[in-house]
């Protein structure tokens, strides 16, 4: 049988781990699964080959075996038995009798799953194993709003209707798996996963930030002097809000409670609002001369 680097076949060092070994397996044998590759020989064999390499360098024993015996790796028991004994390990006068024909692929792969496998078409079953699913991606778009309610979705993924309850408070760009919701298995393996990231839309009234909210709210230039209450918009509608006497453009206050839900926390962030002071237009003169006099007690320090 002639020699095959196994290590080459799986596209990895000598000095490789176990759990990279296994890595490169698993991508090697889903891209060319006949099953993924119908009708195509070279992928087919090529699929061969990396079953038969993972079959050696997969086991640590085998691996063992191979690294000191190379393509003799099979005999190596029976070799060093003979030695021990002080004989020809091949016995009859013959080198590696079993092994002078070599052909495109070691007889270890027929040892390993029995000529009865065979390596037509649609017979990949107990030979080739149980493979996942490959894994989706897809993304729902949502306002500000709708993610903070819970609330159901229906969506059509890779020709499928699926059925989901959203929870309240999805971050954007969070992503969420549903576990068998993804392609098909092979050969009976299990489902992929569906992978779904979300994108929550700006919204024109709040700005989001972690779990807490940000408004404005403008007051006029009265109730900014004098105090008074003002309306508020929050997630769960408007609250009157009282505004203290002197209220400065840019004052922020806090809502404790008013923010975005908590992501299955069942608590929520906190609103702050900010006030815009609009100025008054078009004012008579009567208000400008009440204006005037205010200005001038200001200037001259009295309060009265």
């Amino acid at each position: 049988m002639a020699y095959i680097d196994y290590y080459k076949v799986l596209g990895v060092d000598k000095s490789a781990s176990s759990k990279d070994i296994k890595k490169a397996y698993r991508q090697l044998a889903r891209l060319y699964h006949p099953d993924m590759n119908p009708n195509d020989k070279t992928a087919e064999e090529r699929f061969k080959q990396i079953n038969e390499a993972y079959e050696v360098l997969g086991n640590s024993k085998n691996r063992a075996k191979y690294d000191k015996y190379g393509k003799d790796w099979q005999q190596s028991e029976a070799f060093e038995n003979a030695q021990r004994q002080g004989r020809n390990p091949f016995g009859n006068g013959f080198e590696s009798a079993t092994y002078t024909n070599a052909s495109d692929f070691s007889d270890f792969f027929k040892e390993i799953f029995g000529q009865e496998a065979g390596f037509g078409r649609g017979n990949y079953g107990s030979a080739y194993g149980k493979f996942k699913g490959q894994d989706l991606q897809t993304e729902l778009t949502l306002s500000l709003r709708d993610a903070a309610t819970t609330q159901p979705r229906t969506l059509t993924v890779n020709g499928k209707t699926i059925r989901i309850t959203l929870p309240a408070g999805i971050q954007n760009n969070q992503q969420i798996k549903l576990k068998g919701y993804g392609g098909e298995g092979v050969n009976g393996g299990p489902n992929g996963d569906l992978y779904i990231t979300f994108q929550i839309l700006p919204d024109p009234t709040f700005e989001r930030i972690g779990n807490d909210l940000k408004t404005k709210v403008t007051i006029d230039m009265y109730t900014a002097i004098l105090g008074g209450e003002v309306q508020v918009s929050t997630l769960s509608g408007k609250v009157k809000l009282k505004v203290k006497p002197e209220t400065q453009p840019g004052t922020t206050v806090r809502l404790k409670g008013k923010g975005f839900p908590v992501y299955k926390g069942g608590t929520f962030g906190d609103l702050f609002v900010t006030y815009n002071v609009e100025l008054p237009k078009g004012l008579t003169d009567k208000q400008k001369e009440l204006l005037e006099q205010m200005r001038k007690l200001q200037a001259n320090g009295t309060t009265a």
